[in-house]
């Protein structure tokens, strides 16, 4: 396949950038989202997806706790980007200089964010080097401003972080590229 005859079209499926975060046996982490989009048409049962690498920390807080945060992040928290989406907070506290309170789920939610949700897993779809959670909106807020997008960060980014971002995209490809057809169905346990 071409790829540069959809890359275009790829690139506009990118969504805003979000932290996802979770709580897990006494931790909390955050990391930057993948992929994440809405999942339902029903206003009054709104839910969404958001796909986590394995490799990640927060795929195994999420999987253990069956629940998660979407902290949507403004355009002036760069660095906030960068901090929760360059490193692994399996041997850090990622959160450690970042204000939060904890939702109905227990997930941290940061407290300068354009917006977030409260979220609780319904279901689970293993994609190789990842898994795409569904998962119920229990709560969130909209505030004041915009959320940052992919588009929009690159252009304000220093050219050091995309050579950071594409030396660490790099490792996690060729995993990806090693994993993407391992994939196992998934039974996921309902929450209490």
């Amino acid at each position: 396949m071409d790829y540069a005859k959809i890359a275009p079209m790829m690139s506009r499926l990118w969504s805003p950038i979000a932290a996802v975060t979770s709580a897990h046996q006494g931790r909390d982490n955050a990391q930057i989202a993948v992929a994440i989009g809405g999942a339902s048409i029903v206003p009054d049962r709104p839910r969404v997806v958001a796909q986590l690498y394995k490799t990640n920390f927060t795929h195994e807080m999420v999987s253990g706790s069956g629940a998660f945060a979407l902290c949507f992040v403004k355009p002036n928290q760069l660095d906030l980007v960068h901090e929760l989406g360059y490193r692994s907070g399996r041997d850090q506290d990622k959160l450690t200089a970042v204000p939060y309170h904890r939702a109905v789920t227990g997930s941290p939610i940061l407290d300068d964010c354009y917006a977030y949700f409260d979220c609780r897993v319904v279901n689970a779809m293993d994609g190789g080097d990842m898994t795409v959670f569904l998962a119920d909106v229990l709560e969130g807020e909209v505030r004041d401003g915009e959320p940052l997008t992919w588009q929009h960060m690159r252009t304000l980014m220093p050219p050091a972080w995309m050579d950071e971002w594409n030396e660490k995209i790099e490792g996690e490809l060729e995993v990806s590229r090693r994993t993407m057809d391992t994939m196992e169905s998934i039974a996921w346990p309902r929450p209490t």
